[in-house]
């Protein structure tokens, strides 16, 4: 083990995060299709090895340091991008059902070669539209934990991801700067949406020290029918 992946596995076991010299195998492998592909197409801006493993690896298993993943069974990462957080909360705990959906097709291919490089089971992926994903009886009000990063307001989140949640499942929002506003602008779309703010978690990414925050809110109720709204409404006009 080399003192990057060292220090990765130690400050994750520090947040009682256990990984296996396997577990560890497949961050190096996803890290390698990450630097190759993103030379053909635009994955991440984040190529250096140490800061993939702590801006990529390590804030997407922060979810994990909040919500007890051992409870949780499927998740939904909607708008993935390049497999964030959905994929390092796969390889740290096999036995969740992972769905990701991403609007862009090449990044689905990336993710399919990444699952099959990495030996991933029981992972889906879903070219397409949030909104038009949530549509479907087999995705709508389903999932324990649906998850989104960096992707969107909350107030255009709620709409996105909610719908995904079953009702006493959990959306966690995983965020930069503080979410303060973001959460007072979106006070409308959890009435509408049947969404409760249960509480917003604050943590600090490791050698960098940049700022992290997870908005966690309770799924209370099925989402009315009308939501989500026609794919790109709710970018256009957030409720």
């Amino acid at each position: 083990m080399d003192p990057i992946q060292e220090a990765f596995a130690l400050r994750l076991q520090e947040k009682g995060v256990e990984v296996t010299s396997t577990q560890l195998e497949q961050f190096e492998t996803y890290y390698r299709e990450l630097v190759e592909w993103n030379e053909k197409m635009n994955l991440t801006g984040i190529t250096d090895r140490e800061q993939v493993y702590t801006k990529h690896f390590y804030d997407s298993i922060s979810l994990a340091f909040y919500i007890d993943m051992n409870d949780v069974r499927t998740v939904a990462d909607i708008g993935s991008g390049a497999g964030f957080p959905g994929i390092p909360l796969k390889i740290c705990y096999p036995h969740v059902q992972l769905t990701i959906i991403d609007s862009l097709n090449k990044r689905i291919n990336f993710l399919k070669h990444v699952v099959q490089e990495t030996g991933l089971e029981q992972v889906q992926l879903l070219h397409g539209r949030a909104e038009d994903w949530a549509r479907k009886p087999e995705h709508r009000d389903q999932y324990d934990l649906v998850t989104a990063r960096a992707v969107a307001k909350l107030a255009v989140l709620n709409e996105f991801c909610l719908p995904y949640a079953k009702v006493g499942g959990v959306f966690a929002a995983m965020k930069g700067s503080s979410p303060d506003e973001e959460i007072r602008e979106a006070s409308r779309s959890f009435k509408e949406l049947k969404g409760k703010l249960q509480r917003v978690e604050r943590l600090t990414l490791p050698i960098e020290e940049a700022e992290r925050h997870i908005v966690v809110i309770d799924k209370t109720a099925a989402t009315p029918g009308k939501y989500p709204r026609k794919a790109g409404t709710a970018l256009k006009t957030p409720l």
